[in-house]
Order: C-alpha cells, then structure tokens, then sequence
C-alpha cells in the first residue's frame, strides 16, 4: 500500500515493537529519547490536509490526531498525523507497529508494549491518556476488520 499508509520495515508487530526497544537502548537520556521519537514523527508519510476532518479525529487525545484505516488483501494499512510533534512521533511508532498487519495480528499485540519502552511513564497524563485512546481505536479498528472477515 502507497503513502499515506505506513509500511513497516520489518514482518511483524512482534519484530517492530523489539525494533523499537533496540533503537531506545542506545538512547540513556531521556531528551534523546524524545527527539528520536520527534524524528520518527518526521519520517512519517504526508498525511493529506482533506483527511482532517471529525470523523478520522481521535476522541480523548489532547492534541489533535487522525488516522485512516484501509483494509486490502486481508491486512489493515493505517494512515496517521497529529498537531503536535512528540505526538506525531507517537503515532508513527503505533502505526510502524500495526501498519500492514492482520487484524488478528493488530488484536494480539499486547498493547503494553509502551509500558516496556519505559515510555508511557515519561509522558504526560494527557499523552498518555491520547496514546491509549489511539491504541483503542485502532483495535477497535482491527476488531471490526476481523469481524467483518469471519
């Protein structure tokens, strides 16, 4: 799937998630940590303008944040952006880890793989509580894909 939808680099949410913990290793502080996630929120694809609008919006996040679910060949391509740009780098770590997968894939990621990166307790309560809401939709996504499919 073209951009705007993400398309990890490696084969499975399992193999990014482990990606992702061996990229914040080589990172001991805590403001690298952060400016790497900023540069992750740089990289992703252009999400178009036409895109934010109220029914791509995700509820209980307190920047603004969209994403655009496409279903294609059995596997949920997601598309993403937000206003801010520690969000934005949030994002485009939950979407490198469940862009391109099933949505039995996407259901079976333990959605605290954030709490492992040692990164939700170094949010704010807010990004925190915007972070989980984009985790919700998207299963809530992959749910209705799955349900959908059987």
């Amino acid at each position: 799937m073209a951009a705007p939808f993400v398309t990890p680099s490696e084969p499975s949410g399992t193999d990014a998630i482990a990606a992702l913990k061996d990229e914040f290793e080589f990172l001991d502080d805590w403001m690298d940590r952060y400016e790497q996630v900023i540069d992750w929120g740089r990289a992703l694809p252009p999400f178009p303008e036409a895109w934010k609008e109220p029914s791509r919006k995700v509820d209980g996040c307190q920047s603004q944040v969209w994403i655009e679910p496409r279903l294609d060949n059995g596997r949920l391509w997601l598309a993403g952006a937000s206003d801010a740009a520690i969000v934005q780098g949030l994002v485009a770590m939950l979407l490198r880890v469940y862009s391109g997968r099933t949505p039995q894939e996407i259901l079976a990621i333990d959605p605290g793989f954030l709490k492992e990166l040692d990164l939700i307790g170094n949010l704010s309560a807010n990004r925190g509580n915007g972070v989980a809401a984009l985790i919700r939709r998207i299963r809530a996504i992959a749910a209705e894909a799955a349900a959908q499919a059987a």
